[in-house]
């Protein structure tokens, strides 16, 4: 089986799972006890945070750690529309092709009176950090956009939205989700206020992730209770997942630029030969694209087809976010980037993981290529492209 998927999840690291199994075998106490074994619990609670702290160069107590991404985008989100409500501003810029974690939460605050401007994505999967400052008035709380996006896999350019919204003195939040681990982020010097990870995205467990928020900033609480992660998340804390999850991050961090080297390049592999399928297309920008992310539309088929027949030749991919997986409307990140329907439906997504070799990227483009054409024999659609009752868009 080759697994091209880990943009869904990713395998826990055998580091990972040797850290999880200890603590939760030697020093499974709750951190909020005053005796020996609970504070020895809290001990492994805080070099924790002190380790993811420092992969993105933050400080330990702006570290809190959640149930993962989606819940970290939550709070961060709600957090700003609070403070910006104190102060009469009621306004907030993102884009339309943001995980549904954050798209949710806005068409939430937009139904109690927040007015929300979803900027435009260039064909390219791009924003342009001068199209933020425009959006931005007098009433924006904040600014939320996407690190990398969990579909096609473009980088914003982080560091220059960060110095917009800083000068402009709006806060700024960034779903790394699909970033940490994967590309290097430094929190300061990128402008950063608010960050949200999640620990199954660098080989850490599931539900286990952490929100960063810049001293200075009131976090709200989405979960009422006790006094943990200093009052601004309840509920005893997953001390065995959160020790694995710094393990893996620590253990990512290391291996990210020898890493990044490898999977770009079996990524431009995957990319060149895709592109010899007749009336496909990237997806995203060829360039500023996570490492081991590959994103085509092929004109004339359906991507569920085309994952389960995959599936049969032992490829694992998908053909857009697992958090969509099931709906039968296209993907809206390829809509927003321009491809229409018909197009957008035909759409793969092959994330590869580092231990992806030369044979596995052969076999994936040869089965690529053999299903699409499979696929493409049977189509109504397909003949009437080549009957030229239908004009083809790619």
């Amino acid at each position: 089986m080759i697994y091209a998927d880990n943009a869904a999840t990713t395998r826990m690291s055998e580091a990972a799972i040797r850290k999880m199994v200890s603590v939760m075998n030697e020093n499974y106490g709750n951190p909020s006890s005053l005796y020996r074994f609970g504070q020895r619990a809290k001990e492994i609670l805080e070099q924790a945070r002190a380790d993811v702290a420092a992969v993105i160069n933050a400080e330990p107590r702006e570290i809190t750690f959640t149930s993962g991404g989606s819940e970290a985008d939550n709070q961060a989100i709600l957090t700003a529309a609070e403070l910006g409500k104190k102060n009469g501003r009621k306004h907030i810029v993102s884009t339309a092709f943001e995980h549904h974690a954050v798209l949710h939460t806005l068409k939430k605050l937009e139904k109690e009176g927040f007015e929300i401007t979803l900027l435009d994505v260039h064909e390219n999967g791009l924003i342009l950090p001068e199209e933020v400052a425009a959006a931005i008035r007098e009433d924006t709380c904040l600014v939320t956009v996407m690190y990398a996006n969990n579909e096609i896999g473009t980088i914003q350019p982080i560091k220059e939205i960060g110095a917009v919204c800083r000068e402009r003195r709006v806060l700024f939040h960034t779903d790394a989700v699909q970033a940490v681990g994967h590309l290097p982020i430094d929190v300061k010097d990128q402008n950063i206020d608010m960050l949200s990870a999640s620990a199954h995205k660098f080989h850490g467990p599931k539900g286990v992730g952490f929100l960063y928020v810049r001293k200075g900033i009131r976090l709200s609480n989405l979960i009422e209770g006790g006094a943990q992660e200093r009052g601004k998340r309840a509920g005893t804390e997953n001390v065995p997942g959160i020790a694995a999850a710094a393990e893996a991050l620590k253990e990512a961090a290391a291996a990210m630029e020898a890493n990044a080297v490898k999977l770009s390049e079996k990524r431009d592999r995957l990319i060149g030969g895709l592109k010899e399928i007749p009336h496909s297309a990237l997806n995203g920008d060829a360039v500023r694209r996570l490492p081991g992310n590959v994103n085509f539309c092929f004109e004339g088929i359906e991507g569920e087809a085309l994952l389960l027949l995959l599936d049969q030749k032992g490829i694992e991919a998908s053909s857009g976010s697992a958090c969509t997986s099931g709906a039968l409307d296209p993907s809206h990140v390829l809509l927003a980037i321009g491809r229409v329907h018909d197009v957008a439906h035909g759409s793969l997504r092959l994330s590869i993981g580092e231990d992806i070799t030369d044979e596995d990227v052969d076999k994936i483009i040869r089965s690529v290529k053999e299903v699409v054409a499979y696929l493409r024999g049977f189509s109504p659609i397909w003949r009437d492209l080549m009957a030229g009752k239908k004009a083809f868009i790619l």
